[in-house]
């Protein structure tokens, strides 16, 4: 059997005689690469693709969880109104070829007289930057949203003109619905709106697009505990009357709508937490027809808000 010496190119004939050769592959010689990479790091190995797809997702996670990370207020409503209430914010995002209106005309000027930086972007780099919310070609860059401490909102509730009205939120989750009740607390006069720091929505840009800009007309508090913060408002004198299908009264035989009041709205799909629910002074339902199961939290709460404020009206 024939050896590497037999190869062709093997030997190489000079002056010097006959001289074993490398064949010409000298250059091109296999180096070690040393060990096999673990398959997380192995380019297409699906092992790196999950790895990679788990990186993305704390990623994600970590920009919502960061307190100080800015946020993108989205729709022309929203984003004017914010700047008429001087919202700080670091930059307005107008899309390319967006057709202007009264809205967007405010809000560029206001954006100018503020020295805001004022950014044209392409509409999919907005809906990359906006995560696909309807934003209507227009986005405001805020810091997070600044909420206020639960006695602060029961003192400037204690000296409003009206007697005293606040909303709380007993794990409301989605954001629609919490914009949706603070644009019916503005509209009815509530003097502020109480959310649970935990198993609650807060104020994101979602719900900020939902009150349609009036989440900047009310203090907001975020606590810690409900249930301790309602028992807070109950010593400062207020009433606390838990929204519930199977209350022990209904809104047409409410009668202290002239008192100082706390809503509490429950959430989606359960309702009241128990707690909650017998930390409540009075269980208020609503009457409806009886093909109607129930309503919606920010329809149910939106009912009893203009309820009070009729009655608050007649007296």
């Amino acid at each position: 059997m024939a050896g590497n010496s037999q190869r062709q190119g093997a030997i190489r004939k000079s002056k010097k005689g006959a001289q074993v050769g490398s064949g010409g592959q000298a250059r091109r010689a296999l180096k070690g690469k040393g060990p096999t990479p673990p398959a997380e790091v192995r380019k297409g190995h699906p092992a790196a693709r999950k790895a990679a797809a788990a990186a993305r997702r704390d990623t994600g996670r970590n920009k919502r969880n960061d307190p100080d990370a800015p946020e993108l207020l989205v729709g022309r409503n929203p984003v004017a109104e914010a700047l008429r209430m001087n919202v700080p914010a670091m930059a307005l995002y107008l899309a390319l070829g967006l057709e202007a209106d009264e809205r967007v005309t405010e809000a560029v000027r206001l954006a100018g007289n503020r020295g805001l930086s004022i950014l044209e972007v392409s509409r999919a780099e907005l809906d990359r930057k906006t995560g696909g919310i309807l934003h209507q070609g227009i986005a405001l860059q805020v810091p997070p949203f600044a909420y206020h401490d639960l006695p602060d909102v029961l003192a400037a509730a204690t000296e409003a003109a009206t007697a005293p009205l606040l909303v709380a939120l007993d794990g409301v989750t989605d954001p629609r619905n919490l914009g949706a009740v603070i644009r019916s607390a503005v509209a009815f006069g509530a003097h502020g709106v109480i959310l649970p720091a935990r198993r609650s929505v807060g104020v994101t840009p979602t719900a900020w697009r939902t009150s349609a800009g009036t989440a900047a007309r009310i203090p907001v508090a975020q606590v810690t505990n409900l249930v301790r913060s309602l028992k807070e408002c109950q010593q400062a004198g207020y009433y606390v009357l838990g929204l519930d299908a199977d209350g022990s009264t209904t809104l047409d035989d409410l009668e202290m709508a002239d008192e100082p009041i706390v809503v509490v709205i429950g959430s989606e799909g359960r309702g009241l937490s128990q707690l909650v629910a017998k930390t409540c002074d009075l269980t208020v339902s609503i009457p409806m027809a009886p093909a109607a199961e129930s309503l919606n939290a920010s329809v149910a709460g939106a009912v009893t808000l203009a309820e009070i404020a009729r009655r608050r009206r007649a007296t």
